[in-house]
């Protein structure tokens, strides 16, 4: 009886919270997430969500911890990445003179591109250089891919996340992303708010789910399952696979969508990616 009224409680406070953003802008979505994030984990600080479920267990999170500290599994691909890096295309150009100072790409993405609304990411960005310079793209889940966006990303550490919803075109494509986000979908009926807002914190088989808020902070990540980096896009398919919905391609349009208002829900939190989990 006590479980049951806990999970009233819960669905409850989630429709509350749903409600209240249906035609919400971002910053009130985001002030709603975190209002209901912080009801439900008083004792959970707000910087602590870029580490995800470990929050929740006190006991996996100092082995999370030191494993990040002493024995991240992803070193080798965030080495392979910071070679691609510097290794110059055949025409002597490198992913510097399309994207800029390293330290400095992470932060900037994802982005809206108002000449061709549209979104862009970074991995969109890696592959956008290569074929100005003349190279084959790579492919978008992991592998090199994965390893450079790792690298990338290891050299942002630290910086905030801060993305921008400048003008009425992009909201267009944030509600876009919001919309995915909690509509329901494939043979379980489930959206992506179920798991990481309503019940984030419980338990899904032996996981416990993690909140939306922090999610992106860590990618690419380094999954236990995967047994190497995989990016955003790569984890995006494996959830609707999970729910036993249709599958879209990595860099889709609902992908990118997505992913705009996926950050979004992380603005203020630090970049920590590469990072590993279960």
């Amino acid at each position: 009886m006590k479980k049951l009224s806990v999970v009233l409680a819960v669905s409850a406070l989630f429709m509350a919270t749903t409600a209240s953003i249906t035609h919400a802008t971002p910053d009130e979505d985001y002030a709603s997430v975190k209002s209901f994030f912080k009801k439900k984990f008083k004792d959970v600080d707000e910087a602590a969500y870029g580490d995800g479920a470990y929050v929740f267990r006190e006991d996996a999170y100092e082995q999370f911890k030191e494993l990040e500290a002493d024995f991240p599994p992803y070193e080798d691909q965030v080495a392979e990445g910071e070679e691609m890096w510097n290794t110059a295309f055949a025409n002597g150009k490198t992913y510097k003179d399309c994207l800029g100072e390293v330290d400095t790409v992470r932060a900037q993405y994802p982005k809206y591109d108002e000449e061709n609304d549209t979104i862009l990411t970074l991995e969109g960005q890696i592959n956008a250089c290569r074929k100005a310079n003349d190279e084959k793209p790579l492919k978008w889940k992991k592998g090199p891919m994965a390893s450079l966006s790792g690298y990338i990303a290891d050299q942002a550490e630290g910086q905030k996340i801060d993305v921008k919803i400048p003008n009425e075109k992009a909201e267009k494509w944030y509600e876009k992303g919001k919309n995915f986000f909690y509509a329901k979908r494939g043979q379980l009926n489930m959206s992506c708010a179920d798991c990481h807002v309503a019940y984030a914190g419980n338990r899904i088989r032996a996981e416990i789910l993690s909140p939306v808020v922090g999610q992106v902070t860590h990618f690419p990540t380094y999954r236990a399952k995967w047994g190497q980096l995989g990016t955003l896009h790569r984890r995006y398919g494996g959830c609707n696979q999970q729910v036993r919905a249709k599958d879209f391609k990595a860099q889709s349009d609902e992908y990118k969508a997505l992913e705009y208002f996926h950050t979004a829900m992380s603005n203020g939190l630090e970049w920590t990616g590469p990072a590993f989990r279960k």
